[in-house]
């Protein structure tokens, strides 16, 4: 199986290494790190990422990762990578799907089952879809 790469969007030095403590203890995946909309849309020009998880308010501005997600669902470039919103909020998280995004998960569920079935789903589809 191939390493996939999550590109980490908005989330402060603790909660980046939370994030990417989980991932790297359960798959195998490269993790990159951007702070705005500005070096995401960099990174993504550069490589290409299998998944994308965007904080919903940004650590450097304290704005709304939402947009980010807006803005590369309105790019037919990035529109089809799987993306998913940090947070804790329902309703953010409905509005994150109402954009386009996979249903993600909040820092407080970060061990739960099904924070790692969501992520299994994009990072290890075919072992998600094998008990089907």
């Amino acid at each position: 199986m191939t390493r996939k790469k999550v590109l980490d969007v908005g989330n402060c030095g603790p909660d980046h290494s939370s994030v990417s403590s989980l991932l790297r203890k359960h798959f195998d995946v490269e993790i990159l790190r951007a702070d705005q909309a500005t070096d995401t849309f960099d990174i993504l020009e550069k490589q290409s990422v299998d998944l994308i998880l965007i904080n919903r308010k940004l650590d450097i501005d304290y704005s709304d990762g939402i947009d980010i997600l807006r803005a590369l669902k309105a790019n037919s470039t990035t529109q089809h990578i799987p993306a998913m919103l940090i947070t804790n909020y329902p309703e953010h998280q409905q509005q994150a799907v109402d954009l386009g995004a996979l249903y993600g998960f909040g820092k407080l569920e970060l061990g739960a089952p099904e924070t790692l079935a969501r992520l299994k789903s994009v990072l290890q589809p075919n072992e998600a879809n094998a008990g089907a």
